[in-house]
């Protein structure tokens, strides 16, 4: 029994010797102490404003990018709608245009227009003329374009020559008056 408490007493010191010596070189330059008030009263804060300062960054960043693509959408949007590079009348809405007799309106490909008011008959020099998208059907060259009905140009330089006092006319795409 004296021999087993002599090794448990041994075995005690042996651990007190091993714990001191750990302890004495913890902290030390090679293996430095971070107290929790440090961490959450210095460390933290710097991460988290140095994370923060980064967030607000690329924020600011996306937010010009965003207000440079809406600027550029509405461009676009305006250029369509006013018909930018395709001459007079390009736009994407409907335009009424007054002619005097004799005047003519010459269409570009894709223009569309309603006679509103007035007399008008179609020029395509012979061959087949303007769509009449409300009937289905095509209309030639010397005939009168009926009111209220939508015509399409499908061949460039088709055109539509007033021969009434005056013709309203409503016209999106792009066209052109001469006369």
């Amino acid at each position: 029994m004296k021999r087993k408490w002599k090794i448990g007493v041994a075995a005690v010191c042996a651990a007190l010797l091993v714990t001191a010596a750990y302890a004495a070189t913890a902290g030390s330059q090679n293996d430095p102490l971070v107290t929790l008030g440090y961490l959450t009263g210095v460390f933290q804060p710097k991460v988290q404003e140095t994370v923060e300062d980064a967030v607000t960054e690329r924020e600011d960043a996306l937010q010009q990018e965003m207000e440079q693509a809406i600027q550029n959408w509405d461009k676009q949007v305006q250029a369509a709608m006013d018909g930018e590079g395709s001459g007079n009348g390009a736009g994407a809405v409907f335009q009424v245009v007054t002619l005097e007799e004799g005047q003519t309106l010459v269409g570009d490909v894709g223009c569309e227009m309603m006679l509103r008011i007035g007399t008008a008959v179609c020029i395509s020099d012979g061959t087949p003329g303007l769509i009449d998208v409300s009937a289905g059907t095509t209309l030639n060259d010397g005939q009168e374009l009926e009111t209220n009905h939508l015509y399409m140009v499908t061949i460039s330089t088709r055109s539509v020559q007033v021969v009434s006092d005056t013709a309203k006319i409503m016209v999106r795409g792009p066209y052109s008056i001469s006369g």
